[in-house]
């Protein structure tokens, strides 16, 4: 991959971790607390539960998104991102630009999809 790419990708991946962040501090900001009191009724208080557990998921994919910027950032910094982890074969720029946090090469996520489709 050429420098001029390369540096497209350190600065795209930057910039959504420094998003991710800052999102995340914001909700770490906020507050999460069910007072019963605060609810007239078991449906308003059940329909708070369920958005409070639907933000919980959001920020637990967001964790793991931040994870997998991390990791990107550190291939590039080491001189491997765009590198597939199962054959070692180069990553396709237009693959990398649709999924800069993309680990395994084309052929090889759909090996990996096929596989999980056959066993679940």
């Amino acid at each position: 991959m050429r420098k001029r790419e390369l540096e497209k990708f350190k600065k795209i991946l930057t910039e959504q971790r420094e998003e991710l962040v800052k999102h995340a501090k914001s909700a770490v900001g906020g507050e999460i607390h069910l007072d019963p009191d605060d609810f007239p009724d078991e449906i308003d208080a059940a329909s708070s539960e369920m958005s409070l557990a639907f933000q919980g998921r959001l920020r637990e994919r967001e964790r793991g998104l931040l994870a997998k910027v991390e990791g990107a950032l550190e291939k590039l910094e080491d001189g491997i991102y765009g590198e597939c982890e199962n054959c070692g074969e180069d990553i396709g720029v237009k693959r990398l630009e649709a999924r800069p946090v993309a680990e395994l090469c084309i052929e090889c996520k759909s090996e990996q999809e096929q596989l999980e489709r056959n066993l679940g």
